[in-house]
């Protein structure tokens, strides 16, 4: 047997035991209602399949400033004598605590860890206005560190009479592809987390407006503009590290059970060198696609080109790097939406210049609903670019 065939073979034995691993831990039924399934008295079913990831239903309740279109009861918000004033009888509030056990393992070296919690975070979301609504959530706790604010907008909905939207605030940037807080795996989708040299851009989280226009045809388009250095604190005054700002135009078209995207974004980094202003001139390209199969088989798959002019942010000797890669997410419920067992295959591959950023690997992950607001989740990742492995064992829980 060839060295390349034992690993194979061994990665295989390795992600069958998480999935029956996995199996052992399956208890009784039941159902609960966090947040917003508290305001309307609705299973969590409604909108998650399972938690957190969305169904159609949900993302239109979210894509329509979290409100119920024309069934938002009155007793939701009190009579305070003021047409110009809308508040809400109760502010939705949530809990979402996960906690994991990791078994790694790379080359000669072993490791076990208790992430237990893993991330422990407070989440509101609601109504400002019949067509404006908000949504936060804070880490109290992300591996052991405060985190703070991530997600934190004011969604204006339907403006000028028709779907067209604007967000102000903390996003993602690679939220109009594929949101990663909604992903059933612990396993991240790495392409999008990755940053080249010393350049801070990538397409997570960041400060701006998003824009969306949705059309009865199936046809949407996003665009972002986001100052381009994350979410760090602010320097000076200021939370834009340079003049700066990043432009990302997305645009999609849905036929029947299938959606395929497209996506550019321009960027630039302006530092001071020692004295000298240095920049980086960088930008992304990508394609992304969507095929669902009755509610059972979605297949994601996600493709990124980033080239970076200067990511040292260097006064002389400018080094040019191209980085490539994307994933493929194949997500199986053998139930059906509404089912307890939901199986995840994730393939994540990044083909860099800056070697260090290479990854080829994959992972299966096997969650199993305890309550429909408990996920348990056991998953095994190979990581081939490091000859490692991973198995992870814990829940999600949100209430």
């Amino acid at each position: 047997m060839s060295l390349r065939s034992g690993r194979l073979s061994s990665t295989v034995m390795f992600l069958a035991a998480a999935v029956i691993a996995a199996a052992a831990l399956m208890p009784e039924d039941a159902a609960a209602i966090p947040a917003f399934a508290r305001k309307y008295r609705m299973s969590c079913t409604t909108c998650h399949a399972p938690v957190p990831r969305l169904k159609e239903y949900g993302e239109d309740f979210a894509g329509n400033a979290f409100r119920l279109e024309d069934k938002e009861p009155k007793r939701f918000f009190p009579d305070t004598g003021d047409d110009m004033l809308t508040l809400q009888r109760e502010l939705p509030i949530a809990v979402r605590f996960d906690a994991y056990f990791l078994y790694d393992y790379q080359k000669d070296k072993n490791m076990t860890d208790f992430q237990t919690p893993f991330g422990l975070k407070l989440l509101s979301g609601g109504s400002i206005s019949k067509n404006i609504g908000y949504y936060f959530y804070f880490y109290m706790s992300e591996m052991g560190e405060i985190a703070g604010i991530e997600d934190a907008y004011v969604h204006f909905n339907n403006m000028f009479g028709v779907d067209f939207d604007l967000m102000v605030g903390q996003f993602q940037v690679s939220d109009p592809l594929f949101k990663r807080e909604l992903r059933l795996t612990y396993e991240d989708y790495y392409i999008y987390k990755i940053r080249v040299g010393d350049t801070p851009t990538n397409l997570t989280y960041d400060r701006g407006l998003m824009f969306t226009l949705g059309t009865d045809i199936g046809f949407d388009a996003v665009f972002e503009v986001v100052n381009g250095n994350g979410k760090g604190e602010a320097h000076n005054g200021y939370l834009d590290e340079d003049s700066w700002k990043n432009y990302l135009l997305r645009i999609s078209q849905a036929l029947g059970p299938v959606r395929i995207g497209a996506f550019g974004y321009s960027c630039n980094t302006k530092v001071d060198n020692g004295g000298t202003m240095v920049e980086n001139a960088h930008w992304y390209a990508g394609a992304d696609g969507t095929i669902d199969y009755e509610d059972k088989l979605q297949l994601n798959m996600q493709y990124v080109y980033r080239e970076d002019e200067n990511p040292w942010l260097q006064s002389v000797g400018a080094t040019r790097v191209e980085t490539r890669g994307g994933f493929a997410e194949l997500i199986y419920a053998p139930q059906g939406a509404s089912g307890r067992h939901w199986i995840v295959f994730l393939y994540n591959y990044v083909d860099s210049q800056q070697k260090e950023l290479n990854r080829n690997s994959g992972t299966l992950s096997y969650s199993w609903l305890l309550r429909r607001n408990l996920r348990l989740l056991a998953e095994g990742t190979y990581n081939d670019t490091q000859e490692a492995y991973r198995f992870t064992g814990g829940f999600v829980s949100a209430f």
